[in-house]
């Protein structure tokens, strides 16, 4: 009787440690990513959303570890998480050499204020589209958005050539 107790409180505390653990992995879910492509500006951006199905701690914060396409370290963006924040969208800085139907990885960490780790999300992008759509270098400048001359000649010529140098 008294083995039957103790396995009983055995299985017990672990169905409620993994009741714990299921509900801290789902703290945030993916709802969507995709590549923003401003053609105006002349750049390429990663953008992730996410809703948040769980109750977050205070100063919690994303950390996005983001493939660079044009190889090397991947970027890292870290951004605070809010208690008020249902939705959370989290975007990369401008990108160069994004190449069509090729995935490229992201992982995110959701961590506390002590840098403990609450949840951890991977996902892949895959655009549509290559980069070599974009011009090399933006179409306006300025709040008046201006014209911009290393692309708009005085002459009456454009320039929209793509001068990045990616990987093959």
């Amino acid at each position: 009787m008294k083995r039957r107790l103790v396995i009983t409180t055995i299985v017990a505390a672990g169905i409620m440690l993994a009741a714990c653990q299921r509900q801290a992995e789902t703290m945030l879910e993916v709802t969507g990513h995709l590549f923003v492509f401003n053609y105006r500006n002349a750049s390429a951006t990663y953008l992730l959303t996410m809703k948040k199905t769980a109750p977050i701690p205070d100063g919690s914060t994303i950390v996005a570890e983001f493939e660079n396409p044009q190889g090397g370290t991947p970027l890292v963006l870290n951004q605070k998480v809010f208690p008020m924040d249902d939705k959370i969208s989290v975007q990369s800085e401008n990108l160069h050499c994004v190449r069509k139907d090729r995935p490229y990885s992201v992982t995110v960490r959701l961590v506390d204020k002590d840098s403990k780790l609450l949840q951890e999300l991977k996902t892949q992008f895959k655009s549509d589209l290559d980069q070599t759509v974009l011009p090399s270098k933006p179409l306006v400048l300025g709040a008046g958005y201006e014209k911009n001359p290393e692309v708009f000649k005085p002459d009456g010529t454009t320039d929209f050539s793509n001068t990045d140098k990616c990987p093959a």
